[in-house]
């Protein structure tokens, strides 16, 4: 299309002007960096920021998307990497011990040799930053296309001590073949796929796979662009490692904290999560068994006799080794013990560096890791090493150190435990951790649907057929309603049994989603129904019985009551107020006969 001359003329000037408005940010280091939090969703606290750069306000290169894009066409895109580069890290001086910056960068720069010399050991502690604080983050603009070639250039950043991150995963080049190429410490999620999470089945089973894989290769998950208290509750019950989004703080100049609301909300969700899922050992993590006396640490110059003297004192079997505290490997006492005994072998390893004898390559797990997830890498091992003591991390720094004695002892320990919670007949939560729950809805302001479901007339079917029929309706009840919970809120359910024909549901979504679920548990258990019944009580939809009067005479066939309340359940000050009104609600929804619900609003 040929523009009339007025508008090439228009166009050849704005041109011109950006180049050279460009060209002065250049001269003139005019870049703004903001640092947006990155939170944990376990703790609350600031793991790091992420460095956004900005051009000048009210100019058309504001934008640093639009920035880039000049930068390559002028070929000045190297200059820009460094310049952004600059302005983050002179204002990250404040970053506190084991908080991480991420800098954004693009895989081509980081093939150039400038890019290598751009970020020395030097620049960094000129700036109270070490190699260990920074987090490369690959923002794909393009797609890579020598994986070969781009790990090794990765892996040479990874032997200084830097991380890796792939941003935006979800979206544009950043898929399933870059992760599994890159390996990185971190992936972070678009916000796309975090965009109201809380009401997307499939969204959350997406993110709940991503979650499932980071346990299991210690790559730790950061959602991006959070923008409700809904998204964020639903990302921690999915076990989602950390988070940032305007919902949780905006950018700003300078480093700012967590605000304290923030951080009970936070802990708050954790709570109610922790309590729906206590009977999943997918929720007890390897940090609980770390103990105060598993801090002391060596460097991996001290020398072998020192150590040596240490595990002798202090009776311990082994002693993980640090450099800026972040593990380098570990000495079990039977292995310097062997080194150093014979004809020569303390002369030869007294005074040299226990890197000499220690085992590089310990099993390294991070703080938030599940035990079982923990046990079963141990036992992975070489036979030679299955019994070392596994190290673990918070952030990239040494938390400290777990025996397999522990490890196996809470093994026994869940097992008893969980057997004691659960109901023999269902498998299902049983009172202790109902009671937990109840109190969690009643102690956290959170919209909740809570369900309490049983079976009318369920004495009568068991006096006519016998308990063990009974109790395999009970156990269909249990069975079909885990089927629905999980079917349609997968990740934010808990279904616990009270005993006899009760079940306690609670989920969280939205109006309408209540109201199916509720017609659905009705109508499955009035299809299904004639699977427990003879033909003859099928027909006539009676039963010839003894009422609990003693008298003879033809009773209903069972049917199902499901008794809701929906909305902020915090508003009840205990379990138990909140118990009583459920209970005049089922006495309501009992008086109607037949199957039937009833859900009402706080």
């Amino acid at each position: 299309m040929t523009l009339p001359l007025m508008d090439v003329t228009e166009h050849v000037e704005n041109e011109s002007d950006i180049e050279s408005i460009f060209l002065e940010i250049l001269e003139n280091e005019s870049i703004t960096t903001l640092y947006q939090p990155i939170f944990s969703l376990k703790t609350g606290e600031v793991l790091g920021y992420e460095a956004l750069s900005r051009g000048p306000e009210n100019t058309p290169l504001y934008s640093p998307l639009k920035l880039i894009e000049t930068a390559h066409e002028l070929g000045k895109i190297w200059e820009l990497e460094m310049l952004f580069r600059q302005k983050a890290l002179e204002r990250a001086k404040m970053l506190k011990k084991n908080q991480l910056l991420f800098i954004n960068v693009d895989p081509d720069i980081m093939k150039s040799t400038e890019f290598k010399s751009g970020l020395t050991k030097e620049y960094l502690a000129q700036n109270g930053l070490s190699e260990n604080s920074i987090v490369f983050e690959i923002t794909e603009r393009t797609s890579i296309n020598d994986y070969e070639s781009f790990q090794g250039i990765l892996e040479n950043y990874r032997i200084q001590g830097y991380q890796i991150a792939i941003d935006d995963v979800g979206a544009g080049y950043s898929g399933l073949k870059t992760i599994n190429e890159v390996r990185p410490h971190f992936i972070k999620i678009d916000m796309d796929l975090i965009r109201n999470i809380d009401k997307d089945a499939f969204k959350q089973s997406l993110i709940k796979a991503f979650v499932d894989t980071s346990i299991t290769t210690n790559i730790k998950v950061i959602a991006e662009g959070i923008e409700s208290k809904e998204e964020l509750k639903t990302l921690i019950l999915l076990g989602v490692h950390a988070a940032q989004g305007f919902y949780l703080k905006q950018p700003a100049r300078s480093l700012s904290n967590a605000d304290d609301d923030l951080i009970k909300r936070i802990k708050d969700y954790n709570q109610i999560a922790n309590n729906m899922n206590a009977y999943s050992s997918e929720y007890h993590y390897i940090s609980t068994l770390v103990s105060e006396s598993d801090q002391t640490t060596y460097e991996s110059m001290t020398h072998c006799v020192t150590i040596k003297s240490f595990l002798e004192n202090t009776g311990k079997q082994s002693v993980c080794i640090c450099d800026n505290n972040i593990p380098k490997g570990i000495v079990m006492k039977h292995d310097l013990d062997a080194a150093m005994s014979g004809k020569y072998g303390y002369a030869v390893f007294s005074n040299r560096p226990i890197s000499k004898i220690m085992y590089e390559h310990a099993l390294v797990v991070d703080y938030f890791t599940p035990i079982n997830v923990v046990a079963k890498k141990a036992m992975e091992r070489s036979d030679d090493r299955l019994f070392d003591d596994v190290i673990v991390i918070k952030g990239n720094q040494y938390f400290g150190l777990v025996t397999m004695k522990k490890i196996m002892e809470y093994a026994l320990m869940y097992e008893k435990n969980n057997a004691k919670e659960h109901n023999p007949l269902s498998g299902l939560p049983g009172n202790p951790i109902i009671n937990r729950v109840l109190t969690d809805l009643v102690a956290y302001k959170s919209s909740s649907l809570i369900l309490y479901v049983d079976i009318n007339e369920f004495k009568i079917y068991n006096d006519v057929y016998g308990f063990e029929k009974g109790d395999v309706m009970i156990r269909y009840l249990a069975d079909m309603l885990k089927e629905l919970v999980k079917e349609r809120f997968p990740y934010s359910n808990f279904l616990g049994h009270v005993g006899g024909d009760d079940f306690v549901l609670v989920v969280n979504g939205e109006m309408d989603t209540y109201v199916n679920l509720c017609k659905t548990i009705i109508s499955r258990f009035e299809r299904d129904k004639a699977l427990f019944f003879k033909e003859e009580h099928l027909e006539i939809g009676k039963i010839h019985s003894e009422d609990r009067f003693g008298v003879f005479r033809e009773l209903p066939l069972t049917s199902l009551s499901v008794s809701g309340i929906y909305g902020d359940l915090s508003v009840y000050s205990t379990s138990e107020k909140l118990s009583e009104q459920l209970a005049k609600i089922k006495k309501n929804v009992k008086k109607k006969g037949a199957s039937n619900y009833m859900i009402l609003p706080c």
